[in-house]
């Protein structure tokens, strides 16, 4: 099933254990979520909302579901959901897929022909997909190149400590297909 705003009406930790298994497709070029990372506006001092004006007030006047996107030291696209509503707000970080479609125009962009690496970070995905700055803010959830699909069965999902991070990395907010390939950083490991 398509997903929907409600779905992102709940806190951020739940949302990033629930998109495991769901399907990211944006014209036609995507896959498998294996790997998220949850951001609460409360206490997490990972979370933009710690140090930025920007993305509180990018909290309070969205709507959820809204694409978070942000340049990452100056080099890589990183795709986030907006969650708000719920018992608590923040942002799911998409960190890695198992690519499934449009697989031949991915490698072109990626310049590569690994299938196993193509979208394994986050930054490698939104490059495999087409995502950038004006992605900023977009509602992809009505957006007609989009798909965000809820598997009827989610796969084994393991917890983990965030990585790429030195503040609150120790939650275990990290949230992988538990056996995947395709992972970032393999879930026993941290960076």
């Amino acid at each position: 099933m398509n997903m929907t705003a409600e779905f992102f009406q709940r806190d951020p930790v739940t949302c990033a254990r629930e998109m495991i298994g769901c399907e990211l497709v944006w014209n036609g070029c995507g896959g498998v979520i294996v790997e998220t990372e949850a951001y609460s506006v409360r206490n997490d001092e990972a979370c933009h909302t710690f140090t930025r004006p920007s993305s509180r007030e990018f909290v309070t006047r969205m709507p959820a579901g809204t694409a978070y996107v942000y340049l990452n030291y100056g080099v890589h696209w990183l795709l986030n959901f907006l969650v708000r509503g719920g018992s608590e707000d923040g942002f799911v970080l998409i960190r890695a897929l198992e690519p499934t479609r449009g697989i031949e125009e991915m490698t072109r962009r990626r310049n590569m022909t690994t299938i196993k690496n193509l979208c394994s970070g986050p930054g490698k995905l939104t490059r495999a997909l087409g995502f950038d700055g004006t992605f900023h803010g977009r509602d992809l959830l009505s957006d007609p190149g989009a798909l965000l699909w809820h598997p009827s069965a989610a796969p084994n999902v393991q917890a983990c400590r965030r990585v790429g991070i030195t503040r609150s990395a120790d939650f275990p907010w990290r949230f992988v297909a538990a056996g995947s390939q395709f992972l970032s950083v393999p879930a026993d490991r941290r960076r």
